[in-house]
C-alpha cells in the first residue's frame, strides 16, 4: 500500500476522479511535452460527466485554452483499460508526435501508459485488514500506531489534512445562495447549523450537528472550494463532519484526531489497494460506502475500541452501503451525492455503536466485505456508473 500522502490528496473539487486526476495528468503531459499543441478524447464516465464535474474547464487550464476536448462516447467500457480513461494527443507544428493514454483511477491517482510510479511505491508491508490485524495484537499497539511505525514523519502531514478539513467545515457553515452548474442547489450547511433545536435528546442533536458538518464540506467541493480527499472528492464531507463533531461538541483532543485520522487512512488505503474508491469503476459503495468506513473507524479510534470493535465498525459501514450506485443529475456532484454525505456521516455513528456491542458476535471480516463491495461494483450496470444515464440522473425532472 502507498503513502496516506497518496489517499488524502489536497485539492479543489468537485471530483477527484475528473478534476484532480485529469488536472495531475494533464499537467505530466505538459511538463513532457512543453511547447506543443494537445487534443483531449475522453473516453467512459470523463466522456458522460465530464462536462459537469469540469474536466473540460480543468484540462483548458493547464493545456491552454485552445486545447480542442472531444467527449467520445463511441467506445464500449469494456474496452477501456478503466471507465475514467482518456488520450492526450500531442501535436508539433501541426503534425501529431505522440499520443498518451492514462486513467483517473479514484481519488485523483492515476495512471498512465508506460510510466512506472507515478505515484509514490508501496510502503506498508501489509495490505489486507487481517495481516495488520495479526501484527498489532503481536505487538500490542494499535492501528494508528501502526501507522507511525509505517511513515514515521506522516503527523506532520496529517495535522495539514486537519486543518484543511477543519477550515473547509467552518467555511461551509458560513455560506449561503445556490451551487453552480444549473441545477440551483441550494446551500443547506449554514440553514441547518442555524436551527431552532425542537428536540433535545443528543443524539438527535448529534445527527442534526453532523448533517450541517457533513453538508458544510460537501457544499464546498460542487463549490469548487479547497477540500481532501476521504477517500474521493464526491464524499469528502463524511470523515471531516464525525471528527469535528468530536473535535467541537466532544472536545476531543487534536492529537486524537490525527490518530483518528491515521486509522481511517489505513482503511481508506485497503480498499483502494484491494477494490476501488472510485464512482467510475464501481458506484457509490466505493466512494461514500469507503468514507463511512473510515469514519467508522476513525470514531472507534478515538474511543479506543479494540482493533475487533474497529475492524466490525468498518465492515458494518461498508456492507449497508453496497449496491449504492453512482447517478449524478446532470453530471454534477451534488445531487444526490452531498446528502448522501450526511447519510454517511451518521452512519458511521451507528456502525460504531453496533460493532461497540457486538463485535464479538459478527461474521464477516472486513477483508471480505472490501471484496464483495468490489464484485458487486464490476456486476452494477453501465448506467449506475457514474454516467449520469441512469437511476436518479435518467428519472429527474427540473421541477
Amino acid at each position: 500500500m502507498q503513502s496516506l500522502r497518496e489517499l488524502y490528496k489536497i485539492g479543489i473539487g468537485p471530483s477527484s476522479s475528473h478534476t484532480i486526476g485529469p488536472e495531475k495528468i494533464a499537467e505530466f503531459v505538459l511538463e513532457k511535452y512543453p511547447d506543443c499543441e494537445f487534443k483531449v478524447a475522453l473516453y467512459g464516465s470523463l466522456c458522460y460527466t465530464g462536462k459537469g464535474h469540469g474536466t473540460d474547464r480543468v484540462l483548458k487550464k493547464v493545456l491552454g485554452e485552445n486545447t480542442e476536448i472531444i467527449f467520445d462516447n463511441s467506445v464500449s467500457a469494456k474496452d477501456l483499460p478503466h471507465p475514467n480513461t482518456m488520450d492526450v494527443l500531442v501535436y508539433k507544428d501541426g503534425k501529431q508526435i505522440n499520443k498518451v493514454r492514462a486513467c483517473s483511477v479514484g481519488g485523483g491517482s492515476i495512471k498512465i501508459d508506460g510510466v512506472e510510479f507515478v505515484e509514490s511505491d508501496g510502503i506498508y508491508k501489509h495490505d489486507k485488514f487481517s495481516e495488520i490485524k495479526d501484527y498489532v495484537i503481536e505487538k500490542g499497539i494499535r492501528i494508528c500506531d501502526y501507522v507511525y511505525q509505517t511513515e514515521p514523519d506522516i503527523k506532520e502531514y496529517l495535522k495539514r489534512v486537519w486543518s484543511v478539513m477543519k477550515d473547509c467545515v467552518e467555511r461551509g457553515l458560513k455560506k449561503s445562495g445556490t451551487l453552480p452548474g444549473g441545477l440551483n442547489v441550494a446551500k443547506k450547511a449554514k440553514f441547518i447549523f442555524e436551527s431552532t433545536d425542537i428536540f433535545v435528546r443528543d443524539s438527535l442533536l448529534r445527527n442534526k450537528l453532523t448533517c450541517a458538518y457533513a453538508l458544510a464540506v460537501a457544499e464546498e467541493n460542487a463549490d469548487n472550494g479547497t477540500i481532501v480527499t476521504a477517500p474521493t472528492c464526491g464524499a469528502a464531507g463524511v470523515l471531516p463532519a464525525v471528527l469535528y463533531y468530536a473535535y467541537k461538541n466532544e472536545h476531543v483532543y487534536e492529537d486524537l484526531i490525527i490518530d483518528a485520522l491515521a486509522t481511517a487512512g489505513l482503511i481508506g488505503n485497503i480498499v483502494k489497494t484491494n477494490a476501488s474508491i472510485s464512482g467510475a469503476e464501481c458506484g457509490c459503495q466505493a466512494e461514500i460506502g469507503t468514507a463511512c468506513s473510515m469514519a467508522a473507524a476513525g470514531i472507534g479510534e478515538i474511543y479506543s475500541l479494540s482493533v475487533d470493535q474497529i475492524e466490525c465498525a468498518a465492515e458494518v459501514a461498508m456492507e449497508h452501503n453496497l449496491g449504492l450506485t453512482c447517478d449524478p443529475v446532470l453530471g454534477l456532484v451534488q445531487v444526490p451525492c452531498i446528502e448522501r454525505n450526511t447519510m454517511a456521516a451518521m452512519r458511521a455513528f451507528d456502525s460504531f455503536c453496533v460493532a461497540y456491542y457486538l463485535a464479538p458476535m459478527r461474521k464477516i471480516p472486513f477483508d471480505v466485505i472490501v471484496k464483495t463491495m468490489y464484485e458487486t461494483g464490476k456486476d452494477l450496470n453501465q448506467k449506475y456508473l457514474e454516467t449520469a444515464r441512469g437511476g436518479i440522473a435518467k428519472n429527474y425532472k427540473i421541477y
